[in-house]
């Protein structure tokens, strides 16, 4: 399996929006470790929300080590593990907002980065997918609240 969103996506809760959706398309990602989507449309109740422009882009992009690492044989000697090498993978959100009106857009930047440590996707990969999955979890629980503390500043 791999990471293929499809168009559109629908976005989650928010307060002020009605039933967001964003129509994707194919972007190139900055660099050859990575997909690209920019958002052509959005639809649903967004006042105020632009789609993907030069001047505001709006792209959601993921990226995979450009080297996988595996994890290193066990110390002959002590029988323990040195150092275990991650795997650092990013799913990151670009968004062009203003930061006062009049003037130039500035990028607005999310990224959740998950770092798995070599070996584990063989050893334990149930609780890799549960700790992913309990991120996303929360992160789609808390949406609208997460949305009303970066507008607000309060927790």
């Amino acid at each position: 399996m791999s990471i293929v969103i499809t168009s559109p996506i629908t976005g989650a809760a928010q307060t002020g929006f009605t039933a967001p959706t964003y129509t994707l398309i194919a972007d190139f990602a900055p660099g050859n470790d990575g997909r690209q989507q920019a958002v052509s449309a959005v639809g649903g109740t967004q006042a105020g929300v632009n789609a993907h422009s030069v001047a505001a882009p709006f792209t959601l992009t993921v990226t995979k080590p450009k080297v996988l690492k595996t994890l290193q044989p066990v110390n002959p000697v002590t029988g323990k593990l040195g150092t275990v090498a991650n795997n650092v993978y990013k799913f990151k959100t670009r968004k062009g907002v203003l930061p006062l009106a009049g003037q130039a857009y500035v990028i607005c930047d999310i990224t959740t980065i998950l770092t798995i440590p070599a070996g584990s996707d063989l050893a334990d990969p149930a609780n890799i997918r549960a700790a992913i999955s309990a991120h996303i979890g929360a992160l789609s629980q808390q949406s609208a609240g997460i949305g009303d503390t970066a507008a607000s500043g309060i927790i």
